[in-house]
């Protein structure tokens, strides 16, 4: 999800919930995703997380942004949506994972722990490098196809 504001081009990243997330900022934000089913689109997939992760409904148009395959090896598939989300609204789903390690004990921890908007500049240095050309891939689209001229220009 991305929105245009007096200040230029915001997009909207979620943070990793989860203890091994828990101290981590830079480089860890993510866009909202996940992973899809055998017999499911990877577009159906995308607004099902979406809505997973956050609690919100997407509504197009929706921009394909393409794929990358991240370092995991986890190949990730990206549309883009204006939209406008309270991050304060974040509503996740969980999941269960033996905390502390070796322990035995089974803990619930939230999917996606935050969510923000940031201008280009600062989601650059907070998503996952792995995802970084989808931000660039947008910001190219919006200036290509309505020439705005707010979004601030990057080298």
């Amino acid at each position: 999800m991305y929105r245009l504001t007096k200040s230029g081009l915001e997009v909207f990243l979620v943070h990793p919930g989860g203890p091994y997330w828990a101290r981590r900022d830079r480089g860890a934000w993510t866009i909202p995703k996940g992973e899809f089913e055998a017999d499911e689109e990877p577009f159906t997939a995308a607004i099902r997380e979406f809505f997973e992760e956050t609690g919100a409904q997407v509504h197009g148009p929706f921009m394909p942004l393409g794929s990358v395959r991240q370092r995991s090896g986890k190949l990730v598939s990206v549309w883009a949506a204006e939209g406008d989300f309270d991050p304060q609204d974040l509503k996740s789903n969980s999941f269960s994972l033996e905390w502390p390690p070796h322990s035995g004990e089974q803990q619930e921890f939230p999917e996606v722990d935050r969510a923000a908007w940031f201008s280009v500049d600062e989601g650059r240095m907070k998503i996952n490098s792995g995802q970084l050309a989808f931000i660039e891939r947008l910001q190219e689209i919006l200036q290509k196809s309505n020439g705005i001229n707010r979004m601030p220009q990057h080298d």
